[in-house]
């Protein structure tokens, strides 16, 4: 089962963002009123993925889900899945395109680029 970690504080989704700058980083928004959003956490719960999953709930965090939305330029969809590296959005999927597989394919291509690239 995946490692699931709580995102309830800017200062967590800044320390995201430096550690996106070595290595990929997998966020999911999280509506706890949605079924749509449970299924995709569901699969995510019963997938293999090669990273912990940073998990905001849209109801106790919009500010931080608002946040990641200007950072990113994404628009903010519930639910919602992102990989993030060096700072960007690299791939990003909501509602029924939220899968496991795809998740881990995504942050696997991320992890290769971020190899390949030049050292800053």
């Amino acid at each position: 089962m995946p490692d699931f970690r709580p995102v309830t504080s800017s200062a967590a989704l800044d320390a995201l963002w430096q550690t996106s700058m070595s290595e990929p980083v997998i966020l999911f928004k999280h509506s706890q009123s949605c079924g749509t959003s449970f299924m995709a956490r569901h699969d995510l719960t019963a997938g293999v993925l090669p990273a912990p999953v940073h998990e905001i709930v849209v109801q106790g965090h919009r500010d931080l889900s608002d946040a990641v939305a200007a950072r990113l330029g994404v628009r903010h969809e519930s639910p919602q899945a992102l990989v993030v590296a060096a700072g960007r959005a690299v791939w990003h999927s909501s509602h029924a395109g939220v899968t496991a597989e795809r998740v881990a394919h995504a942050w696997q291509q991320a992890a290769a680029a971020l190899t390949l690239a030049p050292s800053r």
